[in-house]
């Protein structure tokens, strides 16, 4: 007989907050992202988690620690996409214990693992089906000295951006 798996059962609690449609409701989504990144940083659970996945990274190699973090979120955090007709966002501790998540949810843990032991983040929006139709997010993380694409709902590995955008937008307008 062959054996069923399941996702980890987390309480849930939500809210909803309304956006506008169009691209006013997806930059607020991405200033949504970034409050809840700016929130759970700190968090004892983003920091254990963050700190247990680099552990075995030589000290002080930024670039493997980055790389550490970058290939956890990618591996073991699964895309779903959001409930149909409905954008949600999922608080980062959240997306840890459920271990499931969309291309926003998954950029802002990224984020929050991220900035939780001193890599600056920044988001990144790219539009691919038509100039200014904003579909996709993913993040840069400053590492050493540069800025790095991470874009964890792919199976590639850090540095990899998604191919030929037709526009994109970096959060801080750089």
């Amino acid at each position: 007989m062959a054996r069923v798996y399941a996702a980890p059962t987390v309480t849930l609690r939500a809210r909803t907050v309304p956006v506008p449609s169009g691209n006013a409701g997806v930059f607020a989504t991405v200033r949504a992202m970034r409050a809840l990144v700016n929130e759970r940083k700190a968090d004892p659970r983003i920091i254990e988690a963050a700190t247990s996945i680099i552990w075995c990274a030589p000290e002080r190699d930024e670039l493997c620690e980055v790389e550490a973090l970058h290939a956890y979120v990618r591996d073991s955090i699964r895309y779903v996409r959001d409930v149909h007709a409905l954008e949600t966002l999922t608080d980062p501790v959240v997306t840890l214990a459920r271990k499931v998540g969309d291309c926003d949810d998954q950029a802002a843990l990224l984020a929050a693992l991220l900035e939780a032991v001193g890599y600056p983040t920044r988001f990144v929006i790219g539009a691919f089906a038509a100039p200014g139709a904003w579909d996709h997010v993913w993040l840069q993380t400053y590492a050493a000295g540069a800025w790095i694409d991470a874009d964890p709902t792919e199976h590639q590995p850090l540095g990899w951006q998604p191919p030929a955008p037709l526009s994109m937008w970096i959060e801080g307008g750089a």
